[in-house]
């Protein structure tokens, strides 16, 4: 090798750029106002220097400006766990609290910041919070210890929780109950907690526990009423929920907390009044709130209310568009507005009836039901894998899914089907009287399928069903009146009435 080259190599001085680097380069940027240059090297000084205080901090408060909230609470957090005595931390702790809408907490972390830095540079901005916070004294809840490492380590559980991760949440809230046996929400937390990991007696138990030591506790009320509702024990929900209308708390995470319960197991009068009330009051929400809201307005008739709401929904989580509770009320979707379509427990009495013919009539009447979504997707009261294939047909065609015409049978269902919807045409929104004709619709229905009959005229079928009907309650009942109402001739009727006289020879 040339003695000149080996010389040059040796001079050579090795440089890897470190989190200090980066962070030097990210204040660069910040000075500039290029923020968006600033946030990328902070963000890079954090993955080489995650132990540093004073960067996680700073990478904090750039992402608290970018409005990313949550994401800007768990960096704080990490900065205050590594540094709980730094006082500019303890202020942006108390700052994104006020953010995220939890004035309790942004009160008790700007007073800290007082007691530690009295004449800092923030104090007059902890001062502003507390007093915000004091003006909004009705959200406070006196009931719960004060200690900020609770707080913290709850909203580090809330988090765990909502991206699924059980295990690491409960290990957080069985460590805070041991510590803080007083802890309601802490306890009231893990019960959630367990029952979201599958552990549903113990998650039982331990409300059951609360409410032995803090009778009344209206979050154990509220959760054990989710539990009963998920598990589909209407035999104890009843009694509860009976029980919940009757309170009238004061505070307002007491009255939120039951607007949510309400509107989740379908009681959305009762949802709307609470959820409203702490929003006339000035309470200016969160996703949940508005979500809830939104729900609770639309199925108790205030349907501007929902708009409302739901867009500012859509403000706070874009990713919400497409789930409003009315999706299914678009023009060219029939939504019944009778009182049996919006009773949700008639149409759960149908679903579950013991016949086949009543609960195919559940699940047509589903489809045009506000409910449809809410029941749907609740998991216990619809159990597919126990219906019988005419009513997995019958309860797919009201989620709007078309049977492909493979065999006669298809057809066949498809036509009846049909039928279906012009005999609904005629008697939208139904009446108790038009609720019979259906129950003994269905039941031709199902004898029809199960003989192999063809449905082959559905315009002259549903037609026949109706004269069948109306004609054995009513002398003033014409063949003549009702082919003119379906468009069709008398003689066809009669044909068909005929037909369907052999499904079912016992009508009367």
């Amino acid at each position: 090798m040339d003695k000149n080259e080996y010389n040059k190599n040796n001079n050579i001085i090795s440089f890897v750029p470190d989190g200090d680097f980066y962070y030097e380069r990210a204040l660069a940027e910040i000075q500039k106002e290029q923020f968006p240059e600033a946030l990328k090297y902070l963000k890079r000084a954090v993955e080489l220097n995650p132990d540093d205080h004073q960067i996680v901090m700073q990478y904090g408060i750039m992402v608290m400006e970018e409005g990313r909230f949550e994401e800007a609470l768990d960096l704080l957090i990490q900065a205050y766990e590594l540094e709980p005595t730094d006082g500019d931390v303890i202020f942006y702790l108390a700052e994104i609290h006020a953010h995220l809408g939890l004035l309790r907490e942004a009160k008790m972390f700007a007073e800290k910041y007082m007691n530690v830095a009295p004449e800092g540079e923030l104090s007059e901005e902890a001062k502003e919070i507390i007093e915000f916070a004091e003006q909004e004294a009705a959200f406070l809840s006196d009931e719960e210890p004060g200690d900020e490492e609770v707080h913290l380590l709850q909203e580090k559980a809330r988090r765990l929780m909502e991206t699924g991760e059980f295990d690491k949440a409960v290990s957080v809230l069985e460590d805070i109950v041991v510590d803080y046996p007083e802890s309601w929400s802490s306890f009231n937390n893990l019960a959630l907690a367990y029952f979201y990991r599958g552990e549903t007696s113990d998650a039982r138990e331990l409300l059951y526990d609360v409410l032995r030591k803090d009778q009344g506790n209206v979050h154990a009320l509220c959760n054990l009423a989710v539990f009963y509702y998920y598990e589909g024990d209407q035999e104890k929900l009843l009694p509860l929920t009976e029980l919940l209308v009757k309170i009238r708390p004061y505070q307002f995470e007491n009255r939120y907390k039951l607007g949510a319960t309400f509107a989740l197991i379908g009681n959305h009068k009762e949802a709307y009044y609470w959820l409203r009330s702490i929003q006339k009051k000035g309470f200016e929400g969160d996703a949940g709130f508005f979500f809830w809201l939104a729900h609770a307005a639309f199925f108790s008739g205030h349907r501007q209310q929902a708009e409302t709401a739901f867009s500012r929904l859509i403000e706070i989580d874009p990713s919400k568009a497409g789930l409003e509770p009315w999706v299914d009320a678009n023009e060219d979707k029939q939504i019944d507005t009778s009182i049996y379509t919006q009773d949700k427990q008639f149409l759960l009495d149908k679903i579950g009836n013991e016949y086949v013919s009543e609960r195919m009539f559940g699940f047509f009447l589903l489809g045009k039901s506000i409910h449809k979504q809410e029941i749907i997707a609740h998991p216990a009261y619809i159990d597919v894998e126990k219906l019988e294939d005419l009513e997995k047909l019958v309860l797919a065609s009201s989620l709007d899914y078309h049977l492909v015409e493979k065999s006669i049978a298809d057809q066949a269902f498809n036509r009846a089907m049909q039928a279906s919807e012009l005999l609904y045409a005629k008697h939208n929104p139904l009446d108790e009287e038009g609720t019979h004709l259906f129950q003994m619709w269905f039941s031709l229905f199902e004898i029809g399928i199960t003989k192999q009959y063809t449905f082959k005229n559905p315009k002259a079928i549903a037609a026949a069903a109706d004269y069948m009907f109306h004609s054995s309650r009513s002398k003033g009942v014409t063949k003549t009146k009702l082919a003119e109402l379906y468009k069709i001739s008398t003689p066809t009727l009669t044909k068909y009435v005929s037909e369907l006289f052999e499904l079912l020879p016992n009508f009367s």
